[in-house]
Parts: structure tokens; C-alpha cells; sequence
């Protein structure tokens, strides 16, 4: 990988973009996670406005710990950033409270509100500012896996991202100084109150996923490890197709409009 020229096209396409669209920088949800943390930093490298924004909801400690370091970090090395510390547990509880189910009985459903709520809160403040709403997905999750949630963090105006493995976002991110304690973090999508990571949730490390979606071999010469991840990468792409592909429109035949 040519890291340094890969760093100057991604911070070209972000600033060029924002050009282009008459906008004056980015806003970025900041969870405490490598993939947000690459980038906050990225779009701070393009010298436009960046706001960088924490949003726990009943986080763990250690998330919210890190995502914190990183926006202090990234505030001290780079003059054009900003951020909110916006907590919206309470906000939360009372959007659960107006439920006609039991959100105890509905975890799924209640985390991936979690990251709706978040990213209504990122749109309101990205168009206060004349901001782009920034994604942070990485190429595994948005396209190989389908491992985000629809109109949740999948819902951005540009991903600078998508197109790099989680491997390839560990090392930008020691090349652009993200701090190590975000850098060697066990990946985590921050909705569960038990803290478990992206593999307890998936059943397959990244490299694994990496390894399935570049497989194009003979199956005869898998292992029984690789057969079992090959299969969790091609059920989830599979049932996920929804999140990546356009929205269903029925077509309406013309003799049926006369």
C-alpha cells in the first residue's frame, strides 16, 4: 500500500467534495473506535471545518473514555476542529418509553435506534454549520458484510472509507497518529450495554471477513475454520443486500397511468 499518496487522495476527494458541493467542512460521530477516529483525522487534514461529536447512550467507560482521548487529541494537533460531548441517554429512554412494545423484549430493535438517534442528531448539526454528515464505515461492513445500520450510521452524505479494509484502516491510522489505545481496541460498534465486540457479535475476526470476501478458490481446500467463515460472510451478504443496494421503486406501467 502506498499509505502516504492513499492519504493525500482521500484528503484531495474530501476537500474537493466539499467544494464542490458548497459546504464548509464535515461533522463526524466520534464513538471510540479506529474507523471514526481515521476519519475525524482525514477530514482534519483537509484544513476545512471538522466537528467531531460524542454521543453516548448508556455507553461502557472504555468507549467513551477513548472517544473522548481522540477528540482532545485531535483538537490539539489540528486548529480546525471542534466538537460536542452530547449526551443522549435521557433522550433515549424517553423515545423507549413511547414504544407500543417492551424495548426489554427488543434488543435489535433498540440498538439499531441507537444509531438513528445519533444520526439525526449528527444531520441537525451538520446543517446548523453548513457541514457534510461523514461516513465511517469501513469496506467490510458497508459492502462485504452489510455490518452497520440502515439509516442509522449508514446514513452519511460521502464515505471516505469504504473502500479500505479494516486492515487497511489500522495502518492509515498509525500513519496519521490516531492514538494507540484507539488503534489496538477490540472493534466494537458501541450499541450494546454489555460492551461485546464486532467479532462476539459476527462470529469471524476481520482478517477472516477480508479472507471470505476476496475467496475465489476451490472449496474442496478449506479448513473447517474457513468453511465456517466463508459461511457467515455469504449469509450476511446475503441477508444485508437491502442496506447496500438502491431502494425498491415499483415501476408503474404506462398503460396503467393513462
Amino acid at each position: 500500500m502506498k499509505t502516504t499518496q492513499l492519504i493525500q487522495h482521500i484528503t484531495t476527494w474530501l476537500s474537493n467534495y466539499a467544494d464542490n458541493t458548497n459546504h464548509s467542512g464535515f461533522v463526524i460521530g466520534v464513538s471510540g473506535g479506529v474507523d471514526s477516529a481515521l476519519t475525524s483525522v482525514l477530514c482534519a487534514m483537509t484544513e476545512k471545518k471538522v466537528i467531531l461529536v460524542s454521543m453516548p447512550i448508556r455507553q461502557t467507560s472504555a468507549e467513551y473514555t477513548r472517544a473522548m482521548n481522540h477528540i482532545s487529541d485531535t483538537k490539539s494537533r489540528f486548529k480546525n476542529v471542534s466538537s460536542y460531548d452530547i449526551d443522549l441517554s435521557d433522550v433515549f429512554s424517553e423515545f423507549e418509553n413511547t414504544m407500543p412494545f417492551d424495548p426489554e423484549s427488543q434488543h435489535l430493535a433498540m440498538a439499531n435506534s441507537r444509531a438513528r438517534l445519533r444520526m439525526t442528531t449528527l444531520y441537525a448539526i451538520a446543517q446548523a454549520n453548513g457541514c457534510l454528515v461523514t461516513g465511517t464505515g469501513n469496506k467490510i461492513e458497508d459492502f462485504g458484510i452489510g455490518f452497520f445500520t440502515k439509516y442509522g450510521d449508514g446514513g452519511v452524505d460521502l464515505s471516505p472509507i469504504a473502500d479500505l479494509t479494516k486492515t487497511d484502516v489500522w495502518t492509515v491510522s498509525k500513519e496519521v497518529g490516531v492514538i494507540d489505545e484507539i488503534v489496538q481496541a477490540k472493534p466494537t460498534d458501541g450499541l450494546w450495554t454489555d460492551g461485546r465486540s464486532d467479532e462476539d457479535q459476527i462470529g469471524a475476526s476481520y482478517s477472516e471477513l477480508e479472507w471470505a470476501m476476496n475467496f475465489n478458490g476451490e472449496m474442496s481446500t478449506l479448513t473447517e475454520r474457513q468453511n465456517t467463515v466463508l459461511k457467515i460472510y455469504t449469509r450476511l451478504n446475503k441477508i444485508n443486500r437491502h442496506k447496500v443496494e438502491p431502494i425498491p421503486v415499483c415501476i408503474i406501467p404506462e398503460n396503467l397511468k393513462v
